[in-house]
């Protein structure tokens, strides 16, 4: 264990923070009650934090965070007093303090995908265009992890969850629907803001957008029994993941 640390000291802070991140993704299906609440607001505030610095190292933070922790913030303000774009839904009070009815680290949410996601399409094609529709499909994907094992959870639920997808019963075809026209503004407006500013889009990104594609099949599919969720998730994102792989692998 002291090794261990010894290690991690020497990580640079983006590096650093993604590494504590990981570390509390992999405790998650081993605690309970209080314990994963704590965890699940630790992950979010690290691996969003990670994403922030990388954005920062990047010479990019104020166009990222701007986008991401603001803008993904004041969506969640609209969505929980009126239910435009995801459906009407409620926060619990698991998640810590509260801003306009939306926890605070809910901020952090955003960064820690929708940066990966922008980098991700970048890699994988070329074109702004194309670069925002992967970038969009690449973030949206996420959420059918995301969405399902946090309802299960018990930190925000919906008013009304029909119709949903085969599987997912819990959470809405509206909340889906939201979060694709969010992807698609959210990635817009980043590969707008990268246009002029081609980012260094080596360190912890795209390592990040693996992992939660590989270790969110895992975990929703063998230790928080959701089958259905892990199934939609793996295939979805596996469209973009799967491609990523190849061309790693390739270079």
């Amino acid at each position: 264990m002291q090794a261990d640390l010894a290690r991690l000291r020497t990580l640079r802070p983006p590096a650093a923070l993604a590494a504590l991140g990981v570390l509390a993704q992999i405790l998650y299906p081993l605690v309970h009650g209080s314990a994963r609440s704590v965890d699940t607001v630790a992950i979010v505030a690290l691996i969003g934090s990670a994403c922030l610095a990388h954005a920062y190292r990047c010479g990019l933070l104020a166009p990222v965070a701007g986008v991401t922790v603001v803008g993904g913030f004041a969506v969640e303000v609209l969505g929980v007093h009126t239910g435009y774009p995801f459906g009407h839904y409620h926060y619990s009070s698991s998640l810590g303090p509260k801003l306009l009815g939306v926890p605070v680290v809910i901020a952090l949410a955003w960064p820690m995908m929708a940066w990966p996601a922008a980098l991700v399409s970048r890699r994988l094609v070329e074109g702004q265009t194309a670069r925002i529709i992967v970038g969009a499909w690449a973030l949206a994907t996420w959420d059918l992890f995301l969405d399902p094992q946090m309802v299960a959870a018990g930190r925000w639920h919906w008013r009304d969850p029909t119709p949903h997808l085969p599987g997912i019963p819990h959470v809405p075809l509206t909340n889906y629907a939201g979060w694709l026209v969010v992807a698609f503004a959210m990635s817009f407006a980043l590969q707008w803001s990268l246009r002029s500013h081609p980012p260094n889009d080596r360190g912890i990104p795209i390592p990040l957008y693996l992992w939660t594609w590989a270790s969110s099949t895992l975990a929703l599919g063998a230790f928080l029994d959701l089958a259905g969720a892990a199934a939609w998730g793996g295939v979805a994102m596996g469209t973009v993941a799967l491609p990523l792989l190849v061309r790693l692998r390739s270079r």
